[in-house]
C-alpha cells in the first residue's frame, strides 16, 4: 500500500495501470471509497441513507503527505510563471474537486476539506503559518459560500504536524467569518486529534476565543490519523492515555462544561456554544456518550448539537447499532443518535494515500473484521437451521 501510494512509476500507478486499477477498484477501493464519479458517489450515498444513516461526511481524496526531505525543502511558488503553474495545476483542480464534492451532498451532510490537496503553495503557506495565497483564499471562500448556501457543513481535516499549526489558524479565521455570531449552528468545524498531548490545551484556547468573539465552535474529535508521519514524542505514550483524552474531551463537549481533561484557560469559566462530530470506531467511547445523552434527554436538559461518525467500510457494527438505536428511540424519550458515514471519492490513484492512512490508523481492524465475520457465520448457520426446522426465529 505504501509503495502504491508514493511511487512515481506508471506501473505502480492505479490511474495508469489498468490491471492494477481493476484489482484495487473491486477490492480495497470498493470497500472504503464512495466512487470515482457523480453516478457512483450518489449510488453509495443513497444506499447508506436508505439503511437509516442520517447523512454522510464526503471528502475529495486529493491530498499530499510529506516525507522528511519534503518538509525541509518546502518553498513558495513565488510569482509570475511558477505561481501561474501552481494555480493552474494544483489550486484550480483541487477547488473544482471540492466544489463538486459540495454539490454531491445534501443539506445536513458534511464535506471534509483537506487543505494540502491544493498543492505546494498551500503546503508552504501552512508550514509558515501565514494566510493562504489570494488564489487559494478565493477558492476557499467560494467553497465555504456554496456550502453555507446549501446548508452543508464543512469539516477542515487535521493533517500531519508539520502543517497543523497553520490549519488551526486558518480554521479559526474561517469560523469567525462563516460561523455567524448569535447562531448556534456552525458551518465550519475544526478537527482535534486526541492522540496528541497538546490537544486539550489547543481546544481549550479555541473554546476561549469562540466565547470571547461570540461564534459557535465546530469540533470534530478523532483519535488521530497520522501515526506514520507525526513525531512520536508528540503522541500519548499509550493507547489508554489516548482513550482517556478522547473520552474526557467528549464528555466535556456533551456536558458543555470543562473537566479534568479539557481544562479551561486561565480566567475562563463559561463554556461557549459548540457543535460536535464524534468520529471513532471505539464501541466503549460511543456507548459512554450515548449514556450521557440519554440521561440528558430524560432530564430534559439542553443538548449539544452532536453527530457520530465512522469510516465507510469500517466499524459497521458500531454504526449500525447507532442507526438501530435511532430507529428504536423515535417513539420514546431517549436520545436519538445521528449516525453518519465518512467516505471519500476520487480516482483509485487519488485515494491511495487515504487507504494507506486507514491501514496505519486501524491496526486492530483485523480483529474487528474477524469478529464481524464470525458473527455473520453464526447468523448464516442459524438461518440454514431455520430453513430445515432446527432453529427458532
Amino acid at each position: 500500500m505504501s509503495a502504491l501510494a508514493h511511487s512515481q512509476s506508471p506501473i505502480l500507478s492505479p490511474d495508469r495501470n489498468p490491471l492494477l486499477r481493476f484489482f484495487l477498484k473491486h477490492t480495497f477501493y470498493k470497500q472504503f471509497c464512495a466512487g470515482e464519479n457523480a453516478t457512483e458517489v450518489n449510488r453509495t450515498i443513497t444506499g447508506l441513507k436508505d439503511i437509516g444513516f442520517k447523512g454522510v461526511i464526503l471528502g475529495y481524496a486529493r491530498e499530499v503527505v510529506l516525507d522528511e526531505k519534503q518538509k525541509e525543502n518546502l518553498a513558495s511558488c513565488g510569482e509570475n510563471e511558477a505561481a501561474e503553474a501552481c494555480i493552474r495545476n494544483e489550486i484550480i483542480p483541487w477547488a473544482k474537486g471540492t466544489l463538486e464534492t459540495v454539490r454531491l451532498t445534501s443539506p445536513t451532510d458534511f464535506v471534509a476539506l483537506k487543505f494540502t490537496g491544493a498543492g505546494s503553495q498551500a503546503l508552504y503557506d501552512l508550514s509558515q503559518k501565514t494566510g493562504p495565497s489570494k488564489a487559494l483564499a478565493d477558492s476557499i471562500d467560494s467553497i465555504c459560500s456554496l456550502a453555507a448556501s446549501k446548508g452543508v457543513r464543512l469539516l477542515f481535516d487535521a493533517e500531519q504536524h508539520a502543517v497543523q499549526g497553520g490549519i488551526d489558524t486558518w480554521t479559526l479565521n474561517y469560523m469567525r467569518k462563516y460561523n455567524r455570531k448569535g447562531s448556534e449552528e456552525a458551518v465550519i468545524y475544526g478537527t482535534y486529534q486526541a492522540y496528541l498531548k497538546t490537544t486539550p490545551s489547543v481546544l481549550a484556547s479555541h473554546l476561549a476565543i469562540a466565547r470571547k468573539e461570540g461564534f459557535t465552535l465546530g469540533v470534530k474529535l478523532v483519535r488521530g490519523a497520522y501515526l506514520g508521519s507525526d513525531p512520536r514524542h508528540l503522541i500519548h505514550d499509550t493507547k489508554i492515555d489516548t482513550d482517556n483524552c478522547y473520552d474526557g474531551i467528549a464528555e466535556s463537549l456533551v456536558r458543555r462544561s470543562y473537566g479534568p481533561i479539557l481544562k479551561p484557560v486561565e480566567g475562563e469559566t463559561q463554556f461557549p456554544s459548540v457543535n460536535a462530530v464524534l468520529a471513532g470506531h471505539n464501541h466503549t467511547s460511543v456507548r459512554k456518550v450515548q449514556a450521557l445523552r440519554t440521561a440528558q434527554a430524560q432530564n430534559e436538559e439542553k443538548q449539544t448539537d452532536l453527530v457520530y461518525a465512522q469510516l465507510q467500510g469500517m466499524a459497521d457494527e458500531v454504526s449500525c447499532e447507532l442507526v438501530q438505536a435511532g430507529l428504536v428511540a423515535e417513539g420514546g424519550t431517549t436520545d436519538i443518535p445521528q449516525a453518519y458515514k465518512y467516505l471519500v471519492w476520487g480516482t483509485t490513484g487519488e485515494c491511495m494515500k487515504y487507504l494507506l492512512r486507514r491501514a496505519q490508523e486501524n491496526k486492530d481492524a483485523v480483529q474487528r473484521t474477524r469478529e464481524g465475520r464470525n458473527a455473520m457465520a453464526r447468523e448464516l448457520v442459524r438461518r440454514c437451521k431455520k430453513m430445515v426446522g432446527l432453529a427458532g426465529p
